[in-house]
């Protein structure tokens, strides 16, 4: 099952002291419901690893999914791994994990999307400021198969609506990381998902 809501780490979000509490907080309150995507491209390798190696011992039955490096998901025993586009292949990280591991690949829009994927991260569905000057690309495309999670400027206020739209889930960075309490912000996303 892919869960409905996907916290995305960055460089910023990593590099906070607090990080590995509130990221254990933060699967905690999602449980089952959430996948973490450790995303923290200007890392070094050792420190992404014993990050996700932190994150994996405490993962509360969230789905750890570690984006753009194959090589530390299967050395923390991940669930997965989420693909950009400066990484491996779709096809070259099949063969690394196998059949049973999640694959998820980030597209502009569904059509970008190669065969195999287990789910497609598309965005940016609205303005947002990851990427500043750049239009979202509106809620067409997110129902269909693979499942589609949508990011880029999804608040809970926009949730239902990305629902409505045939979505299976959603993404957020700042909505969870920059919110006073990132747990409680877990919850208020899962709240508007389940409506």
């Amino acid at each position: 099952m892919i869960p409905p809501l996907h916290v995305v780490t960055d460089d910023a979000v990593v590099a906070r002291p607090d990080f590995p509490r509130v990221a254990a907080e933060v699967m905690q309150a999602g449980g089952p419901l959430l996948a973490l995507h450790l995303r923290a491209p200007a890392a070094p390798g050792l420190a992404v690893y014993r990050w996700a190696e932190a994150l994996r011992a405490c993962s509360s039955g969230a789905v750890l999914l570690v984006n753009d490096r194959v090589d530390v998901a299967l050395a923390v025993d991940a669930d997965g791994v989420h693909l950009g586009r400066r990484g491996l292949t779709l096809a070259d990280a099949r063969a690394l994990l196998g059949p049973d591991r999640l694959i998820g690949v980030s597209v502009g829009s569904a059509d970008e999307a190669e065969p195999g994927a287990d789910f497609l991260l598309v965005g940016n569905v609205y303005a947002t400021a990851s990427h500043p000057g750049r239009p979202g690309i509106g809620t067409g495309g997110l129902a269909g198969d693979p499942p589609r999670i949508a990011i880029g400027g999804v608040t809970p206020e926009r949730v239902a609506e990305l629902r409505r739209s045939g979505a299976n889930g959603v993404a957020a960075i700042r909505g969870i990381w920059d919110a006073p309490r990132p747990a409680e912000a877990v919850r208020g996303y899962l709240k508007e998902w389940q409506g």
